[in-house]
């Protein structure tokens, strides 16, 4: 499986952006699309995660109520819509599949495929 990850770009505090995932291969065997961030001298952390049967995971309630995970099957794609940028979101976004269930979508030692990330900078 191959991903690509777009999306990122330099905003001001407050914008949108909406990432992207695009999978190739074999995608008929990814069961989890999970986003990860990692912020420069910071480890990697869960940002959201969509099972094939569309159960959605939050890293917390702060994220949930401004960023929203989807996917479209069709397309073999998973988007990450982010609003109400704020400068703390500053990191490298990755996505990842798992291509095994169910098992602990928060925990990156998990995923079996990486992207190679995409750069969101927010400005204050």
């Amino acid at each position: 499986v191959q991903l690509q990850a777009s999306g990122g770009g330099l905003v001001q505090a407050g914008d949108s952006l909406r990432l992207a995932c695009t999978a190739s291969g074999r995608t008929f065997q990814i069961y989890t699309t999970g986003w990860f961030r990692q912020a420069p001298g910071k480890e990697r952390e869960f940002v959201a995660a969509i099972t094939r049967p569309g159960e959605i995971t939050y890293a917390g309630d702060s994220l949930q109520g401004r960023f929203i995970v989807s996917r479209d099957s069709r397309k073999n794609t998973a988007y990450l819509q982010m609003n109400n940028l704020k400068p703390e979101d500053t990191a490298a976004y990755y996505c990842a599949v798992d291509l095994h269930q169910p098992r602990d979508v928060t925990n990156a030692d998990r995923y079996d495929y990486w992207g190679q990330g995409t750069q969101v900078t927010v400005s204050s």
